[in-house]
Parts: C-alpha cells; sequence; structure tokens
C-alpha cells in the first residue's frame, strides 16, 4: 500500500485512474482509495468514464411512476422505518381493489406508466392475495402499465409463509402476469448492518439466494441500496462488492442479472433510528463510486425521490437514469417530498445540457408476447 505523503497519494490516484481509463476492474482498496483522496472532479470525470462505455454522455432517460403501498402493517421491524404499524395496532390498512386501480388510473392521467408495489412482511395476506391482485392489474391495464411486484424482501417472507422455495413463490407471480421483482429490502447488504437495524429480516446470504430464484424463474430484477445510516465505508463496499460479485455469477451462466442500481438516501424523521441526513455532495460521491465499481451494472439511476432537484446533479457523477415518483408513503413517512411539476423537474437536466428521453420499463424476452 501507498504511504499516505502527498506524493504516495498523488501516485495512487494516477495508477487508480490509468486503471479506470483502461477499463480495468478497480478493486474494493482502489475504491477505499478513491473515496477517501479523490477530489469531486476526479470522481465525476471517472464515473463518467465507465457511463460512457454503456451510454451516450450527455443522454439520459427517466420514467414517471408511483409506488402503491397497498398495507402499512409489517412485523420486521426496521428501526429505519416510519412507515409501518404492527398487526392490530391502530391506523393498519390493506388498500382495496379499487383503491390500486385509482392509483394506477392517476398515475397514466400524469403520463406515467410505471408502478411498484411495497408493503411490508403482513401475516394476514397470504402468497395467493398477491398473485390474484397482480392479475387483475394485469388484465385490466395490459400492456399500458408495468410493474414493480413486491421486493426481494418481501417475496422471502412470502415464500416462508407459504411453505415454498424463491423460486416456487417467483414461479407463483410469473404465473400470475409479474414481470419484475425489484431488489427492495437491501439496504445495506452486511450481517453488522441488519443485526444493528432490520434483525426480523432475512440474511444477506438468503437475499442473494432469493435474487438469483427470480432471475432463474425468467424475471427481471434491480440492485438496491439506501446510504445514511450509521453504515462504515467498508459496510458501503461490501455492498457493491456483493452485487458486483452477483452480477458476475449471473452473466457467468448466461442470465441479464440486474438490469440497473439505484441508490437513495435514508430519510430519518420519524423514524425510532432517527440521524441525520447525509448532504446531497456525500450522495453524489457515492454514486460515482458506486459508477466505477460496478463495471457489470448498465444501469446507475439517481434518486429524484430522495434528492428532489439535487438528484439531477447525479448525472455528472456517473448516473444515466432516474424516475419522477408521485407518491410513496414509506419515504414521505419518514420525510421525503414529492413534486409533480414535471416540466419543472425536466427543465433541470435539459438546462444542464442532457437530452432527456423518456422509456418504458423492459420486458424479460421470456415473458414478450408472441
Amino acid at each position: 500500500m501507498l504511504g499516505e505523503t502527498e506524493q504516495g497519494i498523488d501516485a495512487g490516484l494516477v495508477r487508480v485512474a490509468a486503471r479506470v481509463a483502461g477499463g480495468e476492474r478497480v478493486t474494493a482498496d482502489d475504491a477505499r482509495f478513491l473515496w477517501t483522496h479523490a477530489s469531486d472532479a476526479e470522481l465525476k470525470r471517472l464515473a463518467s468514464l465507465v457511463r460512457a462505455r454503456f451510454h451516450d454522455p450527455r443522454r439520459a432517460t427517466y420514467m414517471v411512476m408511483r409506488i402503491i403501498n397497498y398495507t402499512n402493517v409489517c412485523v420486521a421491524q426496521c428501526d429505519y422505518c416510519a412507515f409501518y404499524v404492527l398487526p392490530n395496532q391502530a391506523g393498519g390498512y390493506v388498500l382495496t381493489r379499487d383503491d390500486v386501480f385509482a392509483k394506477i388510473d392517476d398515475l397514466l392521467e400524469h403520463g406515467g406508466d410505471l408502478v411498484g408495489f411495497n408493503g411490508g412482511f403482513n401475516p394476514r395476506l397470504p402468497l395467493h392475495y398477491y398473485a390474484d391482485l397482480f392479475a387483475a392489474v394485469r388484465a385490466r391495464y395490459g400492456d399500458r402499465v408495468e410493474f414493480y411486484a413486491l421486493t426481494i424482501a418481501e417475496l422471502m417472507y412470502l415464500a416462508d409463509r407459504a411453505d415454498l422455495s424463491f423460486g416456487e413463490a417467483a414461479a407463483r407471480l410469473r404465473d400470475a402476469g409479474v414481470h419484475w421483482i425489484t431488489g427492495g429490502g437491501s439496504e445495506i447488504l452486511t450481517e453488522g448492518f441488519r443485526a444493528r437495524h432490520s434483525k426480523f429480516k432475512y440474511t444477506v446470504e438468503q437475499y442473494f439466494q432469493a435474487q438469483r430464484a427470480v432471475v432463474d424463474a425468467g424475471l427481471k430484477t434491480t440492485a438496491t441500496m439506501v446510504i445514511g445510516f450509521d453504515e462504515t465505508l467498508d459496510e458501503r463496499l461490501e455492498h457493491l462488492q456483493r452485487t458486483r460479485d452477483f452480477q458476475d455469477e449471473c452473466r457467468r451462466d448466461g442470465l441479464e442479472g440486474v438490469f440497473s442500481f439505484l441508490c437513495w438516501t435514508y430519510k430519518p424523521y420519524g423514524t425510532a433510528f432517527a440521524g441525520r441526513e447525509i448532504s446531497p455532495n456525500e450522495y453524489h460521491r457515492h454514486l460515482a463510486l458506486s459508477r466505477i465499481f460496478l463495471d457489470n451494472v448498465a444501469h446507475v439511476r439517481t434518486s429524484v425521490l430522495t434528492q428532489n432537484e439535487n438528484a439531477f446533479a447525479g448525472l455528472e457523477y456517473g448516473a444515466d437514469d432516474f424516475d419522477l415518483p408521485l407518491e410513496d408513503e414509506v419515504t414521505q413517512k419518514a420525510g421525503a417530498t414529492i413534486s409533480r411539476d414535471m416540466d419543472r423537474l425536466l427543465a433541470i437536466p435539459r438546462e444542464m445540457g442532457y437530452t432527456v428521453e423518456y422509456r418504458r420499463a423492459q420486458r424479460p424476452p421470456a415473458l414478450t408476447h408472441a
């Protein structure tokens, strides 16, 4: 390892930068060195080099979407969540099918076509509730709407409750018209983080077993990460390393793996853990580090939901995609704010010099209608 002299730091930055520019893979030690010593300008430059391998440097894509929080009843008891209530507590709800349809209709009226379903571990909702709901959404809307059905964490809970393997549960949802199950519920993928904050959630190893089962079932999935709790730099790097390793394994077996990587920031308001928000600059630097490290993931997405206007600077730090949300009670309960002024928001990246284009969610080839 190079010493921490000015000369040694400069030499280290030159060495890592040459590796990135040459298309070589950086190590966790390289990433740690960049985080500690690289300037914002250097992180932007290196992340933009990696971004350009996948995308036009001055083009960005976006979606208009909403998260439908179908229930707020959850037994996971994560201390960073301000949304959930326990079974039998006041204020618990489960949306009716008409409620869900009304929210989707409102999304369509605003020009959107992507829905994410997210609720929690509700012991009163069996797997067939979800299969029936998603089949009804697919029957009513067909290809006009795509939806991210649940998260990896919710799939795991449902599989256990139904005494099914992760693969069997994923297949049940696939047969009900589901095309996507997102990487949500990951937060920080280390056992230490889970022990501190979400001890009733599944292990990191189980998480990746379930995500691989989703991919093997022919469904599409994403990688997610939330930063700004009390995680260490080493824990952030372990999360990125595990994500890259998972993608390597999928690609080795001829599978797409994760379609995109989305990182957002923890909102501390009203949560048991509390804490404070990290700065936009720290978020942007982490986006850049993620773009540099995740050399096998095509899309890195910046979070308008948790960063608002500050999210668009993430396009300069390696992100190529974003969504404009209409609703997400989970983060809104913890302090996120949402603007529906799409024209105002889209004007920001355009003024930065980006061509901004709408994109539709992609369907797995195996599920494409003939």
